[in-house]
């Protein structure tokens, strides 16, 4: 889960630190995180994401704002064909999926830009993302802060540019305000269909959906977390 936010007039929302960092986790973002960083896109600019792997990659898989990195790392690891890219702004985030990295030995198939996914977005090619996912966004619950959610009227048509035709987008969260909004928004979305067909496809995840952290913390808290898989349309 991350609580930044790059809004339209390029101004980013929420932190980007928090509590001072370990030492293993400084020694991480210094010595790890060159080799796997994604420079920020500037505008005009064109990213191969396979391009990305000195290995070859069966397909390229995106998440957007990946949190402390658990969901991130567990595909990584149970995946090891896949290239994942993570976009996060929060550098505490970025740190702990740094260690996950490092722990699960999966260097060479996680690549990192430790800020904002939409200049990324834009600098992909049409087609060439196979899985996304938004997993427990900052659900921005005060009305005059809803533009600040990233599923919606902007981020929707950028995603479905880049991902593939049959490609998932996997969505989550346990504030209910958020679900209806993302629901509304990508139901509403003609290159978007919703895979549920009844209410445990949406109350359960499925076998290759990881819990996270965040995740858990709120089912302690008594909170339903809701699982949404959409499948990108195919082109006309």
């Amino acid at each position: 889960m991350t609580d930044s936010f790059l809004d339209s007039s390029k101004r980013l929302y929420g932190r980007r630190k928090g509590r001072p960092l370990r030492k293993r986790k400084t020694e991480l973002l210094d010595g790890l995180l060159p080799s796997l960083e994604i420079p920020v896109p500037q505008p005009g600019d064109r990213i191969d994401p396979h391009a990305l792997f000195a290995n070859p990659m069966r397909d390229v898989w995106l998440e957007v704002g990946f949190g402390s990195g658990h969901h991130m790392a567990w595909q990584a690891a149970n995946n090891r064909d896949v290239g994942v890219i993570g976009a996060e702004p929060f550098i505490n985030g970025v740190a702990g999926l740094l260690k996950l990295v490092d722990d699960e030995g999966v260097q060479d198939n996680v690549r990192i830009l430790p800020d904002d996914a939409r200049p990324l977005l834009d600098a992909l090619p049409d087609a060439s993302i196979g899985r996304a996912f938004v997993l427990f966004a900052d659900p921005w619950p005060k009305k005059r802060h809803w533009e600040r959610r990233f599923i919606g009227p902007d981020n929707l048509p950028r995603l479905a540019r880049v991902l593939k035709d049959g490609a998932e987008l996997r969505l989550a969260s346990d504030d209910m305000g958020l679900v209806r909004w993302m629901l509304e928004h990508t139901v509403r979305h003609p290159d978007f269909e919703w895979t549920a067909r009844g209410p445990s496809d949406w109350r359960h995840r499925i076998a290759d959906w990881p819990p996270t952290r965040y995740e858990e913390k709120a089912i302690e808290a008594g909170r339903k977390p809701v699982f949404m898989r959409f499948v990108r349309k195919a082109r006309g």
